[in-house]
């Protein structure tokens, strides 16, 4: 009953119950998966990962800003490098996105794709101007 108490996010609370619903009131699988909401299979998984959790087998998951782990560069980075790249665009031009492929690549030293850039773009507040035109930041 602790866990439910100490959750802070609904993804914690949604695995609290899915160990803690079976045990107070005898609930099956499928029954808890439908108090829940969620699926029978990933109910399940939930149980499982909040018992290798408890017993220290694993860490707890992370938030979904921490979900970056395969990123290149940190929050802060991005923002100076994009800042860098399309200089013309903050001072209120356009910028283009293969200028800035270019650059990054060299920033890195590896090359990278285009839709990595454009959700770089997109995470930090930059817009799409036209369908083949560049993008700004409002």
């Amino acid at each position: 009953m602790l866990a439910l108490r100490t959750a802070k996010t609904a993804d914690e609370l949604r695995a609290a119950q899915a160990v803690v619903l079976p045990l107070a009131l005898g609930l099956s699988l499928k029954q808890t998966a439908q108090a829940i909401g969620r699926s029978v299979g990933t109910t399940c998984n939930l149980r499982i990962r909040y018992c290798q959790v408890a017993r220290g087998e694993c860490e707890a998951p992370r938030g979904k800003r921490a979900l970056r782990n395969r990123a290149s560069l940190s929050w802060q980075r991005e923002a100076q490098t994009i800042e860098k790249g399309l200089k013309a665009a903050a001072r209120g031009g356009v910028g283009i996105v293969p200028a800035l492929k270019v650059k990054l690549e060299k920033a890195l030293g590896k090359p990278i794709a285009l839709s990595t850039i454009y959700r770089m773009l997109a995470r930090h507040g930059w817009h799409k101007l036209t369908p083949g035109g560049g993008w700004y930041k409002p």
